[in-house]
């Protein structure tokens, strides 16, 4: 029993990490409205909202510290001279940093950061210290001197988890009002085209009534919207409207009640609240408007951990098999019995097999999806921060944060996006002194937007800086020793901006918090790799530079082109092959020591993935397959040596102890048993590009893919495992 309690207590945590996650998010996304509008009431009892919830969930789930951290910053939202502080958003983001790295240390177990730097800047909030202590007493006596029935709590929670907002409204009555039960029937009515009423103090027959009356009310509308309907001339002569915020995470506040009742009860002994763990008061003026979002109702979400998707995905993926084995049994039982007439019954199971299995397919793949809005919304803060590191005025501007990618892609885009937008901040975006002096306005922007394009996601950012010169470019890269000067003299514009995602390229004239080190941009291309996608760069100088993110909208299932390689059998991507072509050897020629072919007027470079055999007379006359594969703005062919044909392959991770080579991303299992190895691109490419040139006779490119003989022996035991 004592067992399942924890295991139950240790669920609560993790959703309280979850639910904390997206609460730090908002608080910097408020802050940063605060920024643009200082002293803004609306925005500052939102962060007090979310600072409020914040507290109540870190009491539920044991987290003392973060609890009493937020309950500070919480009273000095409440005073009035704190929310109309010019520094009220820098204490906001300060404390975005400190609860996270807060839960940081919690979901590790390590030590807590200091707080003393975030409670010095709330102190100085505050003015005096005690300040904040007599506020909240002030408060909660206000809130503690209307007792509500267990009912009417159960009403105000159930219309809370429905999006709408709470407000206790206290009315005083005119001293001349001859009919005072008439007035109080009165206000109901007007309040009741408002909303729902929940409660009421006093009673209607109670003497009370002529002094003031109090209701609960349960409304869409603003607080604004309610004094104006209430403001009955004659009959009113004072309407006060009070915001009460009811526990938004009723889950957590249930689970730590009935499974951790000790960890609770200990939480929760600072707040010394009865009433108030359910009806939490928010001072809202008579004159602000109180704005609340319309929540989804919690029944219509369900929170699954990925690794259950990913199982799921992954008995899809199994039944993708198991079909294309039954396809390869029922064509070779066509071959054998061509006139059977069970052949037709098979034929008509397999296609609604087909079909039922691709529904299922692109459903399991939809729940994997997710907005990119859910990584976008982390950047506003980024940009801000970075910019004033750099002494920058930018402006970001977000586009297509609906589009939907896979929760794997979005998670490790995190990373080469960071490094992207801050350098885009950093290199890209000028001083303002000089963008003035070129014509622009002082401000720059970074627009980060994403949009489906076929079965592909593209992520690009946009910034209207300096652009990249390409001349810099080419001067640092042979200073680094990454190209000579002879090298360096062929290159082309798209090879010359390809050069900055080599390690260790910089163009920073000195190493700074923020750039310089060459690390950073042969991160964005690695992952970029391991994703299955590629990097596009475009720039002009003086006009800005977009970088152009490709990637498959899912890593698990993808539709393969399957070719041979002296009698192996490979795979690629099939979105990644522009055309096929069909030549000869004799075909090919040597320009600069490299295989190439001439193409409607273009030199295509050739990429030679087996070995050609020199001493041969009749090669020439051999006819080869030419694959035209797009690598961002480049173009090359891979010289394959037959066709099989298109596949729906799943892919399966292979570890390092089962490859060793890096020009395979993967493999998959066919119809019939056998393993297909799947190429990386990327990494084909790069070691074309640093290899020698595939010179008949000598050992050149088309050796190293024999690294992947062992690759493939050891994966027919590592797949079907």
């Amino acid at each position: 029993m004592t067992q399942f309690s924890d295991d139950r207590f240790a669920e609560l945590r993790e959703l309280f990490f979850e639910s904390a996650q997206e609460l730090l998010q908002t608080l910097n996304d408020e802050a940063l409205k605060l920024e643009k509008k200082p002293g803004d009431s609306e925005t500052v009892r939102s962060i007090r909202r979310i600072v409020h919830t914040l507290k109540g969930d870190a009491a539920a789930s044991g987290f003392q510290e973060l609890s009493e951290l937020a309950h500070e910053f919480e009273d000095a939202l409440a005073l009035e001279a704190a929310a109309i502080h010019g520094s009220l958003a820098d204490v906001a983001f300060k404390a975005a940093d400190i609860f996270a790295a807060m839960l940081k240390a919690y979901r590790s177990e390590q030590k807590l950061p200091a707080t003393k730097s975030l409670r010095e800047m709330i102190q100085k909030l505050t003015g005096d210290p005690k300040a904040a202590k007599t506020r909240t007493k002030k408060t909660r006596s206000r809130a503690a001197r209307t007792n509500w029935t267990e009912y009417e709590k159960l009403a105000m929670q159930k219309a809370a988890d429905g999006g709408m907002t709470i407000y206790l409204v206290e009315a005083q009555l005119d001293p001349h009002c001859a009919m005072p039960i008439a007035a109080r029937q009165l206000l109901l009515k007007a309040l009741g085209e408002l909303g729902e009423v929940l409660g009421s103090r006093p009673e209607a027959s109670s003497a009370e009534v002529l002094k003031q009356i109090q209701f609960l009310v349960a409304s869409r509308k603003t607080g604004e919207q309610i004094t104006t309907k209430c403001r009955i001339p004659t009959v009113i002569s004072q309407i006060k409207i009070e915001e009460i915020a009811v526990t938004r995470q009723k889950k957590i506040a249930e689970a730590a009640t009935v499974q951790a009742p000790a960890e609770s009860q200990t939480a929760a002994e600072p707040e010394q609240q009865t009433t108030e763990q359910i009806v939490a008061p928010v001072a809202t003026p008579e004159t602000e408007t109180p704005e609340r979002t319309v929540a989804v109702p919690a029944e219509n979400i369900l929170r699954v951990d990925a690794e259950r998707i990913d199982n799921v995905l992954n008995l899809v993926g199994e039944l993708i098999i198991g079909k294309s084995m039954l396809q390869q049994a029922l064509n070779e039982f066509t071959r054998r019995n061509p006139k059977d007439p069970a052949r037709g019954r098979f034929a008509d199971a397999m296609a609604f097999q087909a079909r039922v299995l691709g529904d299922l397919q692109r459903s399991v793949m939809k729940v994997r999806m997710v907005p990119v809005e859910q990584l976008f919304r982390r950047f506003p803060r980024l940009v801000r921060d970075v910019a004033k590191q750099c002494n920058r005025e930018v402006e970001l501007v977000l586009q297509g944060q609906d589009t939907d990618l896979d929760k794997s892609l979005l998670d490790a885009l995190a990373e080469p996006l960071t490094h992207l937008v801050r350098n885009a901040i950093s290199h890209g975006i000028e001083s303002p002194q000089d963008r003035t002096q070129a014509g622009k306005p002082a401000q720059g922007t970074i627009r980060l937007l994403a949009y489906h394009q076929g079965n592909q996601v593209i992520v690009e950012i946009r910034d209207d800086g300096r652009g990249i010169e390409h001349e810099k470019v080419k001067a640092r890269a042979i200073e680094r020793g990454i190209v000579s000067k002879e090298e360096a003299a062929r290159l082309t514009e798209t090879d010359i901006l390809g050069l900055i995602f080599r390690p260790g390229f910089s163009t920073a004239d000195e190493i700074t918090e923020i750039s310089g080190r060459g690390v950073g941009l042969d991160v964005v291309q690695s992952v970029l790799q391991r994703l299955k996608g590629t990097v596009q760069v475009e720039s002009r100088p003086g006009r800005g530079t977009i970088f152009r993110l490709r990637l498959p909208l899912t890593l698990a299932i993808i539709k393969a082109l399957l070719f041979r390689v002296e009698q192996r059998l490979y795979a690629l991507p099939l979105n990644s092959v522009a055309e096929i072509a069909r030549a000869m050897e004799s075909d090919l020629h040597l320009v600069d020591s490299r295989e190439v072919l001439q193409m409607r007027n273009q030199v295509l470079p050739i990429i030679r993935l087996g070995s050609r055999a020199a001493d041969d007379p009749s090669v020439n006359s051999t006819k080869i397959f030419i694959l035209v594969i797009n690598l961002g703005e480049r173009k090359f062919g891979l010289l394959v040596n037959a066709l099989e044909g298109e596949e729906e392959l799943v892919i399966k991770s292979l570890d390092g102890q089962t490859v060793e080579t890096d020009l395979v991303s993967g493999a998959s299992i066919l119809g019939d048993g056998r393993v297909v190895l799947i190429l990386n691109l990327g990494s084909i490419v790069d070691r074309f590009a640093s290899s020698r040139a595939d010179i008949p006779g000598e050992p050149g490119f088309g050796l190293l893919l024999k690294s992947s003989e062992r690759a493939q022996a050891a994966a027919q035991g590592g797949v079907h495992s």
